[in-house]
């Protein structure tokens, strides 16, 4: 029967002092054996005088304890093999066990039938699981595995061996602990069925001691119930009695650790002695609440892995080695060697059994993730195969928040919470508690205790499904009149709570002050600032002074609030924007905790509470600021540079002279032609002479070098004009096809482009080529066009004119 939630006094002040999502322990304390009803009490006195709510004691910290007997059957039908799997089996439940407050016994039974014999052989006493404790488990255990004929019978004696584990277990544990009520668990391992016709304790004769012996293991069975303790067995091997074991798990206490289906007692068999290991770590974290995670399996050297979830805060990493001789080494999701004792990075270590068969380490606030574990053994040791688990348990903190935080008689409350693990990983992830069921337990003074649900559903109340905000609603009764508290109860597999409620007051039937606070849902870096509103009015005749504070911060944060005083104006509504500054040291992730309003003229009464929903994400780079104004920048300075190189390809081809004809002509009749080829027109220019060898007709020649300088040149510029300067003389215009004097003749430029020099040689504006028609050579008409561009005479065909709007000549 689980522990009941209450609220409790706290004087005349409107309290909430803190949040808890609090879940049942590993395993319910059996009922108490005091008068009165079971469960804690809910007597006080408040300050009125009145009956009010006990206090709920402040939890302890780590994984509730739990005190188990592991008891092993050691009767002659079990072949040695076999008795030493059990043994490995056992160490593996006293050494992986998670709390340094459990208790442990380890226990090998078969039967009594002669002098000097015993039927029980309490290898281990009840010894606590720390770290001496774990280290002496780990050496007493393995006295299973060496039977004495002698001092021990080959029968199977159940009634003794449930006796003594009772017995043990009910021992009182030591005045100074801290929790008085400790579930207790027996495991029993198996391989038969009751024997005890052998045993002269039970009777005269063998029929008579078997049937006496079943009737002293149900009477075993009946103090086990009585004194709360769970029996779990679990059998292996064709020779089982189901029917006995499934009477056992049924005939010990019937209180689970929760409500989770698989956490009664209940038998179990495997087909041979190689499967208890797993078989009997999994009924021992079914019976604890806790989980278990498979590893991989090997043979030394090899590296093992096993994956530790974000959900679990405590845990251990059990090794099965089989030989004392393999040595391991525990490494982190990180990639990091964990010492095996002391802390690092937040985590606590603590490793036992390295002398033994079965080693594990206790870790205290795990990092998440996939642990590896390297194994080595020398020559001659490395041909069993190593096993590696982790058996965990998360227990979770909470923020729980009340709207309104001090709520009046027959108003409606909404309840919201939060989970959070010890490390200070805010659980976002829902398939982290697949499974959950939640609710909550109000008590207070002037009414009856009641429950209601909490639900992550998407339905009203609750805003989102899936979002891991759990909510729900109650409506205070009319009769309060004082103090409350408020503890929820949440169940799934591997999850408990440090169990701490959640007070508050009843609040005025006219509140003096109500505040609203708001809080941005953003993204931040570290070192930014998250802002939020506060909306207080005050219905008192006298000022009030208000106090935002932090609450529940995430480790690490550094969080500053400013400002940090409001005052609120007597008989007035006031809004004040705030900010919430982030320290720049602080953690990636999920920002934890919360903002609270407190009256601090009216004992610290908090008026209101918002949790931050801030993503802490890392610092954008220089490149993640700037990269659109880079690429821009580079893609304007290769339209720039294109363009650049359109308009100097267009200037050298609007001033190339190639495919130009130079005609000398003497009256019309022409002498000799020259076609200027690419290349011969460097930067527009072409220099030639006029050879006139004795006795033959004059020729034209082109010429480079010093001798260009005195020699006729023929020039392009850049808007297209044709320029000719005769020897070193002056500069004359030329039109196409017309003659100009050059000497004793006349010299006729054929096929030179007349286009426009400023939009025909563009890409954008080019137009087809029109081919001109052939002619004679002399024009047969002239444009007599008083225009800009007229010509006084054109070719034959070409319309060319000076300012480039001509065609192109079809020699080009």
């Amino acid at each position: 029967m689980r522990e009941k939630m209450h609220w409790t006094s706290k004087g005349s002040a409107l309290l909430l002092a803190g949040a808890l999502l609090a879940l049942p322990g590993p395993l319910t304390a059996p009922p108490a054996t005091a008068a009165g009803a079971p469960g804690a009490s809910r007597t006080a006195v408040t300050a009125a005088g009145a009956p009010g709510p006990t206090r709920t004691a402040e939890p302890a910290e780590g994984p509730d304890p739990l005190d188990f007997a592991v008891v092993v059957d050691q009767s002659a039908s079990l072949a040695d093999k076999d008795l030493a799997r059990e043994t490995e089996a056992a160490a593996l439940l006293s050494q992986g066990e998670i709390s340094d407050r459990s208790r442990a016994a380890v226990i090998g039974f078969g039967s009594s039938e002669k002098p000097g014999q015993s039927p029980v052989n309490e290898v281990c006493p009840l010894t606590v699981a720390d770290a001496a404790g774990r280290e002496r488990l780990s050496a007493c255990v393995q006295q299973l595995g060496r039977r004495d004929a002698a001092r021990m019978g080959p029968g199977t004696d159940f009634p003794a061996a449930v006796r003594q584990a009772v017995t043990r277990l009910t021992e009182a544990r030591p005045a100074t602990a801290k929790t008085p009520a400790v579930p207790k668990v027996v495991f029993l391992l198996t391989d038969g069925r009751l024997d005890v016709a052998d045993s002269p304790e039970y009777g005269t004769d063998r029929d008579t001691r078997q049937s006496n012996g079943a009737r002293r293991l149900t009477e075993e069975l009946a103090r086990a119930r009585a004194a709360g303790i769970q029996i779990w067995p679990l059998g292996f091997g064709s020779e089982i009695d189901r029917s006995a074991l499934t009477a056992m798990a049924e005939g010990g206490y019937r209180g689970a650790c929760s409500d989770i289906p698989g956490s009664v007692p209940r038998m179990r068999v495997v087909g041979t002695s190689a499967e208890i290991d797993k078989a009997l770590q999994e009924t021992f974290a079914a019976a604890r609440c806790a989980r278990i995670a498979q590893g991989t399996v090997g043979k030394p050297p090899a590296d093992l892995t096993v994956t530790i979830p974000p959900i679990a805060t405590d845990g251990s990493l059990t090794v099965a080695k089989h030989d004392p001789k393999v040595r391991v080494t525990y490494y982190d999701p990180a990639g990091r060697k964990v010492p095996v004792r002391g802390d690092f990075d937040g985590s606590t270590f603590e490793v036992s059994g390295q002398d033994g068969p079965v080693e594990a380490l206790r870790v205290k606030d795990p990092l998440p993730g996939r642990w590896r574990v390297h194994i080595e053994a020398p020559e001659g040791h490395r041909d069993r195969e190593v096993a590696v688990r982790a058996i965990w348990q998360g227990r979770l903190r909470s923020d729980v928040t009340l709207d309104p935080a001090s709520p009046r008689a027959g108003e409606k409350v909404t309840v919201q919470v939060r989970m959070q693990t010890r490390r200070g990983v805010v659980i976002t992830d829902p398939r982290q508690l697949a499974g959950l069921t939640a609710s909550a337990e109000v008590a207070g003074a002037g009414f009856a205790p009641f429950a209601f649900r909490l639900a992550d559903d998407g339905r009203a109340p609750d805003a989102k499904a899936g979002d891991v905000r759990f909510t729900g609603t109650f409506t205070l009764p009319a009769g309060a009149t004082g103090d409350l508290e408020l503890v929820t109860r949440m169940a799934a597999p591997g999850i408990t709570s440090d169990r701490r409620p959640v007070h508050a007051q009843r609040g005025p039937d006219v509140p003096v002050l109500t505040a609203g606070l708001v809080v941005d849902r953003v993204t931040v870096h570290p070192g930014g600032t998250v802002r939020g509103t506060l909306d207080v009015t005050n219905n008192d005749s006298a000022p009030h002074t208000l106090r935002l504070a932090l609450q529940d911060q995430t480790p690490g944060a550094e969080l500053t609030v400013a400002p940090t005083s409001v005052t609120a104006t007597a008989g007035r509504s006031t809004r004040v924007p705030f900010t919430v500054t982030l320290a720049a040291g602080t953690v990636l992730g999920e920002l934890g905790g919360r903002i609270a309003v407190v009256d601090t003229g009216d004992g610290g009464t908090v008026l209101d509470t918002a949790f931050l929903d801030v993503l802490v994400v890392a610092p954008p780079t220089w490149w993640d600021r700037w990269w659109k104004a880079v690429t821009g920048a580079a893609a304007a300075l290769l339209v720039l540079a294109a363009l650049a190189g359109i308009r100097i390809a267009a200037g050298r081809r609007r001033r190339d002279l190639t495919g130009t004809t130079l005609e000398l002509c003497d009256d019309g009749r022409s002498l000799h032609s020259l076609t200027i080829r690419r290349g011969q027109s460097e930067r527009g220019n072409f220099a030639f002479t006029v050879d006139e060898p004795y006795g033959e007709a004059p020729m034209l020649r082109g010429v480079h070098g010093a001798a260009a300088s005195t020699a006729h040149v023929l020039r392009r510029t850049g808007s297209g004009e044709l320029l000719l300067r005769p020897g070193g003389g002056g500069q004359v215009p030329v039109r196409v096809g017309e003659p100009v004097g050059l000497g004793a003749h006349e010299l006729v430029v054929r096929g030179a482009r007349t286009s426009s020099p400023r939009t025909r040689d563009l890409p954008w504006s080019r137009r087809p080529r029109v081919p001109r028609p052939t002619g004679s050579g002399t024009g047969t008409g002239r444009d007599t066009g008083t225009g800009a561009g007229a010509a006084p005479g054109t070719a034959p065909g070409a319309t060319g004119a000076t300012d480039g709007s001509g065609t192109y000549d079809a020699n080009f």
